[in-house]
């Protein structure tokens, strides 16, 4: 009796021990199917998250925060000043230099100028000179021509005499009244004349070319050598006042080309001596990277404005959901303030570069992964932020809200919200069950309630339920104040 009581006792634990073993190899092997096979072809990811672009706000110049008007989540509008920038310790040397530089192009400008008008004057009074001078030889030379050509009259009057004489005497000696050796004297006497009334026309001659030449300017003789060196001292004196007015031209082009850079240079450092910070677009605040009386070079960001107008979910699904998720895709959101959307995009990867474009960096992928870009039904609708933060009383701008994605028509559930949801309805059952229990005294449980129970679980693996949201650690600190608005 003994030994069958122990063999059938062993017989028992060895078939408890078999049970047990087959029932954690059926759990760790449904714990590893519901772990890996479902993200794989999943309809649904609560690896989502709200985001939004954000726009860079940086320092145009180097210098101290005067006034810092941003705070981390208050409304800007587009041209609003967030902050304000002064720069006392300016290099002003190139503006030194130019002004030196134009000072002494304005000295040598100035002086080219008197120098010019000093050789004009002087002209002036030569040419004056030259006119007096040029009457008084016009009217020499006009009196010295009447005389010349009184005296050529004379000459030939003296001639004709002289050549009446000749023949007189010619006739007389071919009429054998007179000697040969009679004529002779005569003779040359008339050459004479002829002689003396060609020198005379010759004078005469020169006066009058003298005359022409003089009227045109052309100084020649003996008479017009003052005059001649005074026009050439005019000519020279002409020719230094035009040289004058080619640099005067020069240095005034120089003049107007450094004033023009002088007048630059003060603008930009004027620019450089205070700036704005202005807003380049409507939104919120999101974060703030100066403080008043600090130091900041160009380029330094001062603030981050997150355009939730603009808004957008980032979901990752299995590459195997790449078919299913194409652009144009409905899509159910759930934990946000709008309930549906359409994917606009599909994305491999993304970037650090590409991160610092938006409110909150894109959630990590794993190997085989892709992004899904949502954009959410009205999410560019005037006031349609304000109006279903009003009626859902969700945050006015979700950004960095994590949020759970299921395609329409979805047939797979993701694991994890199932078991979270699951977690949930034991929880809210469990606590109605105990208000039940202690309202009922213990009263047992009839047929009816234990088919609602099973009803509500079977419903809890279909039924979208709000996903509560990660935890804050996971966001950064902007997007932490903006959903705290």
């Amino acid at each position: 009796m003994i030994d069958r009581s122990n063999g059938a006792t062993a017989r028992k634990h060895q078939a408890i021990l078999r049970v047990s073993a087959v029932g954690v190899a059926g759990l760790l092997s449904i714990l590893m199917v519901t772990a890996v096979a479902p993200p794989i072809v999943a309809d649904q990811s609560d690896r989502a998250v709200v985001n939004a672009p954000v726009t860079l706000l940086t320092a145009p110049i180097s210098g101290e925060i005067d006034a810092l008007t941003a705070l981390p989540g208050s409304d800007v509008r587009d041209g609003d000043r967030l902050a304000q920038i002064r720069n006392p310790r300016l290099d002003r040397s190139t503006l030194i230099s130019l002004e030196e530089k134009s000072s002494d192009a304005r000295q040598k400008l100035d002086a080219t100028r008197a120098k010019r008008e000093s050789d004009l004057a002087y002209v002036a009074s030569l040419d004056t000179e030259l006119a007096s001078q040029t009457d008084q030889l016009r009217a020499q030379f006009q009196s010295q021509i009447e005389e010349l050509r009184a005296r050529v009259a004379q000459s030939n009057a003296m001639s004709g005499e002289k050549k009446a004489l000749v023949e007189r005497q010619n006739n007389m000696v071919t009429r054998a009244a007179a000697s040969i050796e009679m004529v002779r004297p005569t003779a040359q006497q008339y050459n004479a004349a002829l002689h003396n009334a060609d020198a005379e026309t010759a004078k005469l001659n020169q006066k009058q070319a003298q005359l022409g030449a003089l009227n045109r300017g052309v100084y020649v003789g003996d008479e017009l050598i003052a005059l001649n060196n005074l026009a050439q001292k005019r000519r020279d004196i002409g020719l230094d006042a035009k040289r004058m007015e080619i640099e005067e031209k020069q240095l005034s082009a120089v003049l107007a080309d450094l004033e023009s850079m002088i007048d630059l240079e003060q603008s930009r450092l004027a620019s450089l001596s205070a700036a704005d910070v202005l807003s380049r677009g409507g939104g919120k605040v999101l974060t703030i990277g100066a403080a008043a009386g600090r130091h900041v070079n160009a380029g330094d960001t001062i603030s981050s404005i997150v355009d939730c107008d603009k808004r957008f979910v980032v979901a990752i699904f299995s590459y195997r959901q790449g078919q299913n998720m194409m652009p144009g895709t409905r899509v159910r959101i759930d934990g946000s303030s709008f309930r549906s959307g359409i994917i606009s995009a599909v994305l491999p990867k993304t970037s650090d570069k590409a991160d610092e474009r938006f409110a909150v960096p894109f959630p990590q992928t794993e190997r085989r992964e892709l992004y899904a870009i949502i954009t959410p039904d009205g999410a560019d609708g005037n006031g349609s932020q304000a109006q279903q933060a009003a009626t859902s009383g969700v945050p006015a701008c979700p950004v960095g809200q994590w949020v759970t994605v299921t395609r329409d028509n979805g047939v797979v559930p993701s694991m994890s919200v199932s078991w979270r949801r699951l977690g949930h309805f034991v929880a809210s059952w469990t606590r109605d069950a105990g208000l039940h229990t202690d309202t009922a005294q213990n009263s047992p449980l009839d047929s009816d309630t234990r088919r609602a129970g099973l009803d509500r679980l079977q419903a809890a693996f279909h039924s979208p339920r709000p996903q509560a949201e990660k935890p804050d650690e996971d966001r950064e600190p902007g997007a932490r104040a903006l959903a705290s608005q």
